[in-house]
């Protein structure tokens, strides 16, 4: 018996860029920057001042007095589901709510949440912590709110990998689909960690940028002069669906998923193996998952974080992968433009890839200026190409060691 296909029909964003996917696309598209100095708290006590902030979320609008029950977090996964599960078509009432699920991902959660309230705790006393501070710093709210909205009574859960979580999210829900174990799943993933808490602790890491004076300009993948990432926050969603389900309701279909691989470094909490070992075999496991010659490929979307280490690693693996290949593959970083959404930012890069397809653009990797040896590849730099993408490479790489390929392809019937 063949395996059930799985197409993505709908998707969804909010992000720096833009409230919604084609606003994403097109800033993205156009090449530009959501960086800006950070507005929601005074940054100066931090060395990386910079951020891709949101500039208006009306939460109210969209969940009226439910809104103060959710999480920063969650109210962006669950409007960017909502726009997914609208562009895609689907009358979720009429389908067989079993069979449909939410598989979601987030590195870290509501910490929104957790620092509002532990001030509140510390102000005002213990007394005085909202009923609500449970249910909306539980990472799995994500899941289980979209499931909720939606009415999805299909597998429900959410994975916590880092900045591969929502990767890993998407590659379980094509999973789910291809197995018959669901004919629909929203999936995709959301982070709202512009906070001190979170921004200085990276700060100390000394994985941010500190180009304060020019935060358009900071996040520079794959340039020699690279300093770190710069914090992105928002989420991308995706509906997935099994092919004849997709078809018999004349469905649009942006692209195909063909597969994924999941590998550990099992090396270093914090940084790569600096020859790209695991991502490689990730790539590879990817391929051969769809049964894809790596010849078929032609765009990668780079995790490309703009930190020293990662950048290199991963140059060093998909030389590996692809040998001589490599050298006439597109390789672009979403993150120069929207920043680093943690473990949203699978997501939101598989809701670019699926418009990159559709369009026949590929993309910038904005700011790059000066090549490095140790990177030497065709990054896209500065302004978008046409291109048809046959098959194209997601790749997402998390702290602890995490790796990450979702597989995507051009559909054809």
């Amino acid at each position: 018996m063949s395996q059930r296909r799985v197409v993505i029909t709908g998707v969804g964003a909010v992000s720096a860029l833009g409230p919604d996917a084609p606003s994403l696309w097109e800033a993205a598209r156009a090449g530009r920057s959501g960086a800006v100095r950070v507005t929601r708290f005074d940054p100066s006590e931090i060395s990386c001042q910079i951020a891709c902030e949101i500039p208006a979320f009306d939460a109210e609008a969209l969940f009226g007095r439910d809104a103060k029950k959710l999480d920063l977090f969650t109210q962006y996964g669950v409007a960017a589901s909502d726009e997914a599960v609208k562009d895609s078509g689907l009358d979720l009432s009429r389908e067989d709510a079993d069979r449909c699920g939410a598989i979601t991902g987030s590195g870290i959660g509501g910490l929104v949440e957790i620092e509002t309230q532990f001030q509140t705790m510390q102000e005002r006393g213990p007394r005085r912590i909202s009923p609500h501070f449970v249910p909306k710093l539980m990472i799995n709210a994500l899941s289980g709110q979209i499931s909720i909205r939606h009415g999805l009574r299909g597998p429900n859960y959410i994975t916590a990998s880092a900045c591969a979580s929502s990767s890993h999210a998407i590659g379980l829900a094509f999973r789910a689909v291809r197995d018959d174990e669901c004919e629909v799943v929203v999936t995709g993933g959301a982070e709202a960690t512009i906070t001190k808490l979170a921004m200085g602790g990276f700060s100390n890491m000394k994985a941010m940028s500190t180009r304060n004076g020019d935060p358009a300009r900071a996040s520079r993948p794959f340039d020699r002069d690279r300093d770190g990432f710069v914090m992105g926050e928002g989420a991308g969603m995706l509906v997935l669906e099994e092919l004849g389900h997709a078809r018999r309701r004349g469905a649009r279909i942006y692209a195909e998923v063909k597969g994924y691989g999941f590998t550990a470094d099992a090396h270093h909490i914090t940084a790569p193996t600096p020859g790209g070992e695991g991502p490689a075999k990730a790539m590879a496991l990817a391929l051969r998952m769809g049964r894809v010659d790596l010849e078929r490929v032609n765009y990668v979307n780079a995790h490309g974080t703009s930190t020293p280490l990662n950048d290199a690693a991963e140059t060093r693996a998909i030389r590996t992968v692809f040998g001589d290949h490599a050298s006439t593959l597109c390789v672009s970083s979403s993150k120069s433009m929207v920043g680093h959404l943690l473990g949203g930012s699978g997501g939101i890069e598989l809701v670019l890839c699926a418009q990159m397809i559709r369009d026949g653009v590929v993309h910038p990797t904005i700011n790059y200026e000066t090549p490095d040896p140790e990177c030497d590849l065709d990054y896209v730099p500065n302004e978008a190409r046409e291109l048809r993408i046959d098959h194209a490479l997601s790749n997402s790489l998390g702290f602890g060691g995490h790796n990450v390929a979702v597989l995507v392809a051009r559909f054809e019937g």
